[in-house]
């Protein structure tokens, strides 16, 4: 491809469904992938419907419906599973946070219910005697994101062509990588997670640091994804370091666990402390995985934007340079979604759902970015 209409730097969820869209749109792309593991291989691979915000609801709830458009053509190695979400309430109180985020699930047409403490036990057995309830979201699954990415880019076909290596400078419509080649567009789409923060000279993202852990294979035990109610709160805090129960059981057999954040943790080492406690919370909801073996821990960082929602759309002073940034632990969930409103905006054709709260400009002011 001797000049391509857009280049996409980053081949992880989010720029390999960019690559996507915008071929099946009919735009060339040149696709850049350092062929690291990024935040796509650290992720849960859930597709679930957050709701802590009204961006973030309307984000997720789009995307959500693209996902149930294209999930039937997914092949089996992309692990695709409807099993829907339970978010549990531990105590009464935390009833009415179920109930609030119905109302808002409501509101953007999503699916869901209440259910009450017995009707808990009977949905999935292993959970604990005690809890007060819950809420049910059918509509909600997982897949496996780094088998899913490599698909999207395949079904690119001719129009996606791939280049190995590390982006290190950005150029007006071009990206020089590091063996020397200079690749140029009419358009650069910065998809890249904290590696923009470099090319881009300025940080506009923070590193949120988590960790996962996966256990043996077992006979099938657990049906849905299981969240605690305070999920949200936790994974999206601006500050401080903190622990929430995620457990997903996934077509191997085997059960995953989450969640751990971490702000300001570059390194990519196990915090045993923190895994210790991580896995204590999970115990507390499913006693029994404290008789079963975790067979591998590992960490990831993800990319934060300062207000919790993801940079999408032109950057306000670069001309040609746009960005799908910032999506921290919804970049799965979000990806098809964000990936239609980038080529909706790119091709000049008005996207499905309001796209302001997410425009780069509200974080990149053009006076601070001359400054």
């Amino acid at each position: 491809m001797k000049r391509a209409d857009v280049i996409v730097v980053g081949a992880g969820i989010i720029g390999s469904a960019c690559a996507w869209q915008l071929a099946r749109r009919g735009l060339r792309v040149a696709l850049v992938d350092d062929g690291l593991p990024g935040a796509t291989a650290a992720g849960m691979g859930h597709l679930v419907c957050m709701a802590d915000n009204p961006a973030e609801l309307a984000l997720c709830a789009y995307s959500l419906r693209l996902w149930r458009e294209l999930v039937a053509q997914m092949p089996e190695h992309c692990a695709w599973r409807s099993c829907g979400t339970l978010w549990l309430a531990e105590h009464e109180d935390e009833l009415a946070l179920a109930e609030q985020k119905q109302q808002r699930l409501a509101a953007a047409e999503a699916e869901s219910r209440l259910v009450s403490a017995g009707e808990l036990r009977r949905c999935e057995p292993l959970l604990r005697h005690g809890l007060a309830g819950g809420l049910h979201v059918p509509g909600d699954g997982i897949v496996y994101a780094p088998n899913v990415a490599r698909w999207l880019i395949e079904q690119g076909g001719e129009a996606i062509v791939r280049y190995r290596g590390s982006a290190v400078a950005l150029e007006p419509q071009a990206v020089r990588l590091a063996d020397g080649t200079r690749l140029t567009a009419d358009a650069v789409l910065l998809a890249c997670g904290l590696a923009a923060n470099a090319l881009l000279a300025e940080p506009l993202l923070r590193a949120k640091k988590g960790q996962l852990a996966i256990t043996d294979r077992y006979p099938p035990q657990v049906r849905h994804q299981l969240v605690e109610l305070g999920y949200g709160a936790s994974a999206h805090a601006s500050n401080g370091t903190s622990v929430a129960f995620n457990l997903q059981a996934r077509p191997t057999g085997q059960l995953l666990l989450g969640s751990s954040r971490q702000f300001d943790a570059p390194d990519d080492v196990l915090d045993m402390s923190l895994l210790a406690t991580m896995l204590q919370r999970a115990t507390q909801f499913v006693p029994s995985l404290a008789q079963m073996n975790i067979i591998r821990c590992w960490t990831g960082q993800r990319a934060a934007s300062a207000d919790g929602l993801p940079l999408l759309g032109p950057h306000p002073v670069h001309d040609g340079l746009w960005l799908a940034l910032g999506h921290e632990g919804l970049g799965v969930t979000t990806a098809l979604g964000s990936a239609a409103l980038i080529a909706d905006r790119l091709l000049r054709q008005r996207p499905a759902i309001d796209d302001t709260p997410y425009r780069p400009v509200r974080l990149l002011t053009v006076e601070e970015v001359s400054a």
